[in-house]
């Protein structure tokens, strides 16, 4: 989306400006911090808390799994890819690791948007570290790709007189 704003209502944007004064208002860090989610194919936008976040959007950890975690640290470390898998069968259980590896594939062909862990993870912390002494806050609008196509959710950062600051793929 070329202009975001542009796009929203006249009603959505005093929302984002509303939620934007309340980010500003905020003694620190906390939990009720907005977070703005824009569904644009029904041009819905809602307000989620931060804490509530992963619970409304959901992040992708499949690949997070401590079988393939430890199954990528093998490989990492030099082993060969039979070995790693037979080490990881024999330390985790066969079942387990080939379950980790079928919800791995699966969330991939379903597609996740973009929308793992780490990136949640990393919203979090750039969100977190505005809120310090000094620095500029702005309000993260996520814009949710469409149902059943390849794109990325995409993560903007709107400043507080809500234009934005900086535009990155979730």
């Amino acid at each position: 989306m070329a202009d975001v704003l542009e796009a929203l209502t006249p009603r959505q944007r005093e929302l984002i400006l509303a939620w934007s004064s309340e980010l500003q208002a905020a003694e620190g860090w906390s939990g009720s911090l907005p977070v703005a989610l824009l569904e644009r194919c029904w041009l819905r936008l809602k307000r989620v808390p931060v804490e509530q976040l992963a619970a409304v959007l959901p992040p992708d950890a499949s690949g997070d799994a401590p079988e393939l975690v430890r199954y990528r640290a093998l490989l990492a470390a030099g082993q060969p890819a039979w070995a790693a898998q037979l080490r990881c069968w024999q330390e985790f259980g066969q079942p387990a690791c080939q379950d980790a590896l079928r919800r791995f594939w699966n969330h991939q062909d379903r597609g996740n948007h973009g929308w793992t862990l780490q990136t949640y993870l990393q919203v979090l912390e750039t969100y977190r570290l505005q809120c310090e002494p000094g620095v500029t806050r702005a309000l993260p609008l996520i814009v949710l790709a469409r149902g059943g196509q390849r794109e990325a959710h995409s993560l903007h950062w709107l400043a507080p007189l809500g234009q934005p600051m900086r535009h990155t793929c979730a």
